[in-house]
């Protein structure tokens, strides 16, 4: 049976409420370099983006591709050793996985972040059997709010962007999902409802509160 629609879940900020531990990393991480972020700047320059091009923006165009790819390990060492002790899912969200499952609803992840955090949280969690398809940060060129990695998850899933529920949590994420043409719901982990709404059809605060009912009315809006 062909389902009407897919779901697409970005990964930090949505599957596990990572990005504290994220902040944590890239703070010990900037100390190391001589460098600081405020608030702002991380929401504005880091959440939804590919670590090559926020580490770009503090090392320069000249840093080569292998020591920017260096960095990025590092930083990302840093963050599954801070996150190891707390990781939890977001609220509801096996449970709304199971019920997608239940009706043969394709899901799929669409991440900015590097493959081996994608296992690291499927490896606690225990869920990457929900997931016909995983797209990270080596399968595009063009990281977020550019719709390339929704585009393709879309196409992986052999759906139309227009038959694809996006979850997002950063600004950057649900510019994305819209520039793809798929109907987004915001999680406010990492940004206010008021922050989320422009760029959104809706904003939840977890999964306990969204319905397989709430998707199927969103994507026939």
């Amino acid at each position: 049976m062909n389902s009407a629609f897919a779901v697409i879940f970005d990964m930090d900020g949505v599957l596990v409420d990572s990005n504290p531990y994220h902040k944590k990393a890239i703070e010990k991480f900037l100390v190391a370099h001589n460098f600081t972020f405020t608030d702002d700047e991380l929401k504005q320059k880091v959440w939804g983006r590919m670590n090559r091009e926020w580490l770009r923006t503090i090392f320069g165009e000249e840093v080569s591709a292998e020591v920017i790819y260096q960095y990025a390990l590092d930083k990302e060492a840093i963050y599954r050793q801070f996150f190891k002790e707390s990781i939890e899912e977001v609220k509801g969200l096996t449970n709304l996985l199971d019920v997608l499952k239940k009706h043969q609803i394709p899901c799929a992840v669409g991440t900015s972040a590097p493959r081996v955090n994608v296992d690291f949280v499927f490896d606690y969690l225990h869920i990457g059997h929900f997931f016909s398809a995983v797209l990270d940060d080596s399968h595009v060129i063009h990281g977020k709010p550019n719709p390339e990695i929704y585009l393709k998850t879309a196409q992986t899933l052999g759906m139309l962007p227009s038959q694809c529920i996006v979850f997002e949590d950063s600004l950057a994420g649900t510019q994305a999902g819209k520039a793809a043409g798929t109907k987004v719901i915001g999680i406010t982990t990492s940004h206010t409802r008021q922050e989320l709404a422009s760029t959104t059809d809706m904003v939840i605060d977890d999964f306990t509160q969204i319905s397989i009912n709430d998707l199927r009315k969103l994507i026939e809006e």
